[in-house]
């Protein structure tokens, strides 16, 4: 049997401009989409659950984590894409910005990280974990920007946005862990 590998983006955040943004949290919303996912159905076969070093990635694994009765580990390098040249950028500003990302993932856009660093990082990363051949599936927690990267890539598609994640975060894809085959696109936590 093929252990699976389930990419989980942090669901809302609380947005403060005055805080550097790997170090927001989960909101009251995004708290209690983490805490309804039961601990039983798709990750009863979990082993693993590591996670960014960004606040919110840490606090959604942790969640599922003290349900499944495991510990978390935490993966600095599993970021989201590098955005500290700009910092905040309001809603439509940020959208603007993240399209030209995706769109020229060759390029700094604005000085961010380019798509094709992040997501050669992002790969990388899971690499390393797979590497270990642990038995049992893995629960991967992170961010949107990179999650699509990875997905793009597990699923042998071009970087572009129209492969992102469903809107409001608090998504998943899953693919085996040896063959690296997409078995589904972004569904909503709540489905885990």
């Amino acid at each position: 049997m093929t252990d699976v590998v389930r990419y989980l983006t942090h669901p809302q955040v609380t947005i403060d401009p005055a805080i550097p943004v790997p170090r927001w949290g989960l909101s009251e919303i995004g708290r209690a989409r983490t805490e309804a996912v039961p601990a039983t159905g798709l990750l009863s076969g979990t082993t693993q659950i590591i996670s960014s070093g960004e606040r919110k990635a840490i606090e959604t694994a942790e969640i599922i984590a003290a349900k499944l009765g495991i510990d978390v580990e935490v993966r600095e390098a599993m970021h989201e894409n590098d955005r500290s040249a700009t910092g905040f950028l309001v809603p439509d500003e940020f959208e603007i910005v993240a399209n030209q990302f995706f769109g020229q993932p060759h390029i700094s856009i604005r000085g961010w990280e380019r798509a094709l660093d992040a997501q050669r990082r992002i790969v990388g990363e899971v690499e390393h974990v797979l590497a270990r051949n642990t038995p049992g599936d893995v629960l991967l927690v992170g961010h949107g920007g990179v999650g699509t990267l990875l997905y793009c890539y597990c699923s042998g598609l071009a970087i572009d946005r129209v492969h992102d994640q469903l809107a409001g975060g608090g998504c998943f894809f899953a693919f085996t862990s040896h063959e690296r085959r997409v078995l589904h696109g972004w569904r909503r936590l709540e489905e885990l």
